[in-house]
C-alpha cells in the first residue's frame, strides 16, 4: 500500500487516487507533440515508466498491463516523450534499445541518462557487466565502488562504446532526443570540469547531449555568464531546472537556451526538507506533487525556449507513483492553450 509521507503539506502529496484524478480528464485524450506556431515541437514526458510505485496496480497502469512491453506499449500511446534513468544504474545492452525501439510509435523520442560512470560518479562493481568485472585489476575487483577515473582507460573507452552501441538501434530510427549528462554536486566549476564536458561531447560524436550542473556555484555571480557562454559557444544544450530552493546546492530556475537544437526543463519537485539529505531513496526525494500555480511561470518560459530551439524537452522527474505522469498531463494541457498551433 502507498502511504501519504506525514511530513509533507497534503496538497503536495495527497495519494495516487488523488493524482489520478487529477490527470483523468487530459489522459483521456493523451498529450502528443506540441507544435508551436514557431515551428518548434515540445514533447512532454516523464523520468522512467518502471519505478514500482508507478506500477503498483491501481496507480497508472491499466489492469492485466504487467509485463515491460505492454506498459512501455501503454505509456508510449499517452506521451511523446520518455526520460529513462535505468541507463544511470547499469549499462545497458542493444537488445535493449532493439526492444524499446520496436515497442514505441515512429514519433516518441527517448532521452536517456548517461552510465554513472561516464558523469564522474560511482558504480557498484557488482553492476558491472561481467566482462568488464573480469578485466578490472585485482585491487578494483575488491572495491565496493568504483569510479571511471579509477578505471584503466581501454576499461573506460569500453563503457562508453557499450553504451553508444545500446544507444544505436534508438539513434539511427530518429528516436533518441538526448543523452543526459548529469553531473554531480561535487562537480564543480572549472576548466577541468569544463574539459571533461567537451570530452563527453566528443565521445557522443553526432549522438546529442544535454547538460545538467547540480551545484549552485556554477550560476554565482562570479560563474554564471561564463558556464552559459561556454556551453553556448560548444553548442550544448542546458538542462533547466525546477527544484528546491534554500539550500547550499540549490540550482535557480534559469531560462537560457544555449543550443538551437534542444532545450530540456526538468521538474524534480519542491521536497526541501529532503533534497540534501543522506540516505534518501530517489522515490522520496522526488515525492512531490506540483499544483497550477507552481507550473504556471514555466509555461511562459518554455513558451520562449521553443522560440530558441527547434525542441523542447519537458521532463517531470517527480518520480513517485502517478505525481510525474499527472503534472506531465497537467502541463501538456497548459502548453498546448499557450503555445501550440491548434494542430
Amino acid at each position: 500500500m502507498i502511504s501519504r509521507a506525514s511530513d509533507l503539506d497534503p496538497a503536495h502529496d495527497p495519494g495516487p487516487k488523488q493524482a489520478g484524478a487529477r490527470a483523468r480528464g487530459h489522459l483521456a485524450e493523451g498529450v502528443p507533440p506540441i507544435r508551436t506556431t514557431g515551428g518548434a515541437t515540445v514533447r512532454v514526458g516523464t523520468a522512467s515508466w518502471t519505478d514500482p510505485s508507478l506500477t503498483a496496480p491501481g496507480v497508472f497502469y491499466p489492469a492485466g498491463g504487467d509485463t515491460p512491453e505492454a506498459r512501455l506499449r501503454y505509456y508510449a500511446s499517452l506521451f511523446p516523450l520518455v526520460e529513462v534513468d535505468s541507463t544511470y544504474y547499469a549499462l545497458p545492452t542493444r537488445r535493449m534499445g532493439e526492444l524499446w525501439l520496436e515497442r514505441t510509435p515512429d514519433d516518441f523520442t527517448f532521452d536517456c541518462k548517461a552510465y554513472a560512470l561516464m558523469t564522474g560518479q560511482p558504480t557498484e562493481v557488482e553492476r558491472l557487466p561481467k566482462v568488464m568485472k573480469d578485466e578490472l585489476p585485482a585491487a578494483l575487483r575488491e572495491k565496493k565502488r568504483v569510479y571511471g577515473r579509477d578505471l584503466p582507460a581501454e576499461l573506460y573507452d569500453a563503457v562508453w562504446d557499450t553504451f553508444l552501441d545500446a544507444m544505436a538501434p534508438l539513434h539511427s530510427a530518429g528516436k533518441l532526443g538526448s543523452v543526459l549528462l548529469q553531473y554531480p554536486r561535487w562537480f564543480l566549476p572549472g576548466s577541468e570540469s569544463r574539459e571533461q564536458i567537451l570530452d563527453s561531447v566528443r565521445r557522443l560524436g553526432d549522438v546529442g547531449c544535454a547538460v545538467e550542473l547540480r551545484n549552485a556555484l556554477w550560476f554565482n555571480e562570479r560563474n554564471a555568464d561564463r558556464t552559459l557562454r561556454f556551453l553556448t559557444d560548444n553548442d550544448i544544450p542546458f538542462v533547466m531546472v525546477d527544484e528546491p530552493q534554500g539550500t547550499r546546492s540549490s540550482v535557480p530556475p534559469i531560462l537560457a537556451v544555449t543550443s538551437s537544437r534542444l532545450a530540456v526543463v526538468r521538474f524534480h519537485g519542491r521536497r526541501l526538507d529532503l533534497w540534501e539529505k543522506p540516505n534518501v531513496t530517489a522515490v522520496e526525494r522526488f515525492r512531490y506533487l506540483y499544483d497550477r500555480d507552481e507550473m504556471e511561470p514555466w509555461v511562459g518560459r518554455i513558451r520562449e525556449a521553443a522560440a530558441a530551439a527547434r525542441e523542447v524537452h519537458v521532463v517531470m522527474n517527480n518520480c513517485y507513483a502517478n505525481y510525474g505522469t499527472t503534472n506531465a498531463a497537467e502541463m501538456g494541457a497548459m502548453l498546448r492553450a499557450a503555445v501550440g498551433d491548434g494542430t
